[in-house]
């Protein structure tokens, strides 16, 4: 018989959507070209210390931004206060963070052309800084959100331009979790991490 999960998964002070568990999902960059960072209506959730880390960044990362996004950041800073009053990446044009670049990148030995990419991650993996992207970045497609007792809720953002990603997902048998053991263990932990794995395990069909 299979088990019926619940409708949150509780680990520690944190509470999940099921789907986070049993969703497949690897991205692939080769079929979306990262166009998450230039979809949507609103930048990427970003907290106050990351808002500094990325500020100490831009010198870095400056001649990498196009010149609409330099304007943003001019104009207005790296970041702002969304209409549900999240502290929010800047965007261009009402879509594109303003750290979008474009470039060819290597996946799994194969090159994709004009791929969009994070001027700070870029930075980043050049060695030109410690600090990569917000984590909220790192999280998607798992959102966030923090309510006022301090809980935070975890849920799986389900987006037809990641369609690509659960179909590789499911090819390759990978939970949502497992991809994204790496920014889940930065954020809550290895110790939350393998609680959450142990629950996993006991809700398997």
């Amino acid at each position: 018989m299979k088990k019926e999960l619940p409708p949150i998964i509780q680990v520690g002070d944190v509470l999940l959507s099921p789907d986070i568990i049993t969703e497949r999902f690897c991205c692939d960059l080769t079929v979306c070209k990262g166009r998450c960072c230039i979809e949507g209506d609103a930048g990427a959730p970003v907290a106050l210390d990351e808002i500094m880390e990325i500020e100490n960044m831009l010198d870095t990362v400056w001649s990498d931004l196009s010149a609409s996004a330099q304007a943003v950041v001019d104009h207005q800073g790296v970041a702002y206060t969304d209409r549900e009053g999240d502290l929010v990446t800047s965007i261009v044009g009402g879509k594109d963070c303003v750290f979008t670049c474009y470039g060819d990148i290597e996946v799994e030995g194969q090159t994709v052309a004009d791929c969009c990419l994070c001027a700070l991650e870029r930075a980043c993996r050049q060695g030109k800084s410690r600090f990569c992207k917000p984590i909220s970045c790192a999280l998607y497609p798992i959102r966030a959100k923090v309510f006022s007792n301090g809980t935070i809720g975890l849920n799986y953002h389900r987006w037809d331009i990641c369609q690509c990603g659960r179909d590789k997902g499911r090819q390759l048998d990978l939970p949502l979790y497992r991809f994204l053991e790496a920014p889940l263990v930065k954020r809550f932990g290895q110790a939350w991490y393998d609680e959450l794995c142990n629950i996993a395990a006991q809700l398997a069909p």
